[in-house]
């Protein structure tokens, strides 16, 4: 519940002028001056609370001048009461005095503007909620708490009373009417619930003859830029929907569930081009303040507290770590710097803190796939860096609540005509050219066994893994019915194999993929969910150079006449021509994996 409360300050401001104001119980002191006698503000202070913790969100509205920084001031009435990690601002805490100033990002407020910030704390006793607000020293808030009517006078030092009022909830149970955001932490999200449909990748699929069929369908929200965060669609504009946008479409869908990409690692995708992002290898910094953090602000929202909201951090990245460093084939500069300055380990463990602090958000790491990690060189190692990954910046395992492979990938969910137990004339078909002495030949195979290693390694043994199915069926005319002949393993395994990827390093805008198992929850033991994170026909990339100024390089990878490299055992890319940039609408794509889906659309 939202509680508003205006003062104008001026008349307030000129009678001091050329004196100091007290702020907060005396935390801080700043002189009052003509811009201060300007000052005008609305506070609105929201908690979700539960048994010994809450999540604040406050949003400051500027209804005077405009204002170039602020810091809020506001006194706790219970000395129980503890900030205990913000975002949006520089938190500080004394007594029960708090302070919040601006980050560089968020400082300008307009006439009209405002901003919203947050922090979860801790609480014994009752959670009263502060009843005076200041910004910049002047107060701008007289307000109680969200049934008492406001007073004529604010009493910003009454303490709190002995016995909670009415709607304070008694400190052994949760508050019967602010109940932790999404209820209790379930074990599966997926499970049960309806997801939330992205309104523009809908009204996209059915631009396409037959889209229809698949528009419904819950698909990742990506967030690839700090621009994305906030997008454009307003009621001046129709461009691309903001994070909140999309959180608020979903509470009016009735949706139980939302998918967001967390994508913008400082130097993302360290060995690839068509899909780098804005931020530098050296920009962790801004990373955490222009993008986690604003994220993590709109998410904690409390009007979203009954939203699961279901997070993919930081596709292939970090295991690119392990795999495209120095003394790996195609290793690159990119992914040294990445890995000596840490930007990717404590950019995803940042991630993990901030937004696994929000008791309705369920992270999910991504893991790669088979047809990278599957080897014994790789698997174990990219365990071990996922959960290194987990223990930074503040973050611990508790915040993970799962993995997820094959995003945005081709690789088949299952191979049941090429198994890598299979042997022909005596000889193992993981000798094949395809599977390459891989241990997995499928995700499901891969995706269960992964999971066992990262519990191994220290991740709680009730972790859910998630796999994308978006584009990995295979289906249409070219899939096998059966084994190949038994004349080679080569033969077999080409001849029987549902993937028809001319070498599993492949991952550009494939030729003759289909669309995969439509999202379902719980379909395999240790799996949460099939989902849909790559939203079917949007590009993964141009397949000639295209200028733009989204920081989308031109990867030959997704060039049709390339003829590969180290990564791809120099075979051709198999990608589709005339491809716009990543993540650019890419009709005929759509066409295909909808002609090739399988099992096959109705």
């Amino acid at each position: 519940m939202n509680v508003w409360r205006r003062l104008s300050s001026r008349r307030r401001a000129v009678a001091l002028a050329g004196a100091s104001a007290l702020v907060a119980g005396g935390l801080v002191t700043i002189p009052v001056t003509a811009a201060h006698a300007a000052t005008q503000c609305d506070v609105a202070y929201t908690t979700n609370d539960w048994q010994g913790g809450f999540t604040a969100t406050i949003t400051i509205r500027n209804i005077g001048d405009a204002l170039s920084g602020w810091t809020l001031g506001f006194t706790f009435p219970d000395a129980n009461q503890r900030v205990q990690q913000g975002w949006s601002a520089r938190w500080s805490q004394s007594g029960r005095n708090v302070t919040a100033q601006n980050e560089s990002y968020n400082g300008n407020l307009a006439t009209g503007a405002s901003t919203s910030i947050g922090f979860n704390g801790s609480w014994s006793g009752s959670n009263p909620r502060p009843t005076s607000f200041t910004v910049n020293g002047v107060a701008c808030n007289g307000g109680t708490t969200p049934t008492t009517p406001a007073p004529t006078t604010p009493a910003p030092t009454t303490p709190a009373p002995t016995t909670p009022a009415p709607t304070t909830p008694a400190p052994t149970t949760p508050p019967p009417t602010t109940p932790p955001p999404g209820g209790p932490r379930v074990d599966n999200p997926y499970l049960n619930a309806r997801g939330y449909v992205n309104p523009e990748w809908k009204a996209k699929a059915e631009s396409v003859s037959g889209g229809n069929r698949i528009s419904n369908t819950p698909t990742g929200v990506w967030l690839d830029r700090i621009a994305a965060i906030e997008g454009t669609d307003n009621s001046q504009s129709n461009g691309p929907m903001g994070l909140r946008d999309h959180l608020d479409e979903a509470l009016r869908q009735n949706a139980q569930y939302i998918q967001v990409v967390i994508y913008n690692l400082p130097g993302r995708d360290c060995a690839a081009l068509a899909s780098n992002g804005e931020l530098q290898a050296h920009e962790l910094p801004r990373y955490k303040a222009q993008y986690i953090d604003p994220i993590a602000a709109i998410m904690g929202d409390a009007k979203y507290r009954n939203l699961r909201i279901i997070t993919i951090i930081e596709i292939d990245s970090l295991p690119n770590l392990v795999t495209n460093t120095s003394g790996n084939p195609g290793g690159t500069a990119m992914c040294d710097t990445v890995k000596a300055n840490g930007a990717y380990v404590q950019g995803v463990g940042y991630a993990l803190a901030k937004l696994g602090a929000i008791p309705n958000v369920y992270n999910y790491i991504d893991a790669a796939h088979h047809g990278w990690i599957g080897w014994d060189s790789n698997f174990v190692p990219t365990a071990q860096i996922l959960r290194e990954a987990a223990g930074a910046s503040n973050a611990t395992v508790a915040n993970v609540h799962g993995f997820i492979v094959n995003t945005a990938n081709y690789s088949a969910l299952r191979e049941p005509y090429a198994r890598v137990t299979d042997s022909v004339n005596g000889q193992t078909v993981r000798q094949s050219k395809w599977i390459d002495w891989n241990q997995y030949n499928d995700e499901l195979s891969f995706a269960q066994a992964f999971r066992q290693e990262l519990v191994r390694q220290g991740f709680d043994s009730n972790i859910g893994m998630l796999i994308d199915t978006s584009r990995n069926g295979w289906g249409g005319s070219a899939r096998p019915t059966g084994a190949g002949p038994t004349t080679s393993v080569d033969a077999y395994v080409d001849g029987g194999r549902t993937d028809r990827r001319i070498h599993k390093g492949n991952w550009c805008n494939q030729s003759g993929a289909g669309l995969g198992e439509r999202p379902k929850a719980a379909p395999e033991p240790g799996i949460d969910a099939y989902v849909w994170i790559k939203p079917p026909g949007e590009s993964d990339g141009s397949s000639r150079e295209i200028p733009n100024n989204d920081g989308k390089g031109f990867d030959r990878m997704c060039d049709p006449t390339y003829e590969g490299n180290a990564r791809n055992g120099n075979n051709r890319s198999g990608a589709l021509p005339d491809a716009p940039i990543s993540g650019a609408w890419f009709p005929a794509q759509l066409s295909e994996l909808m002609r090739n889906a399988y099992p096959p659309l109705s």
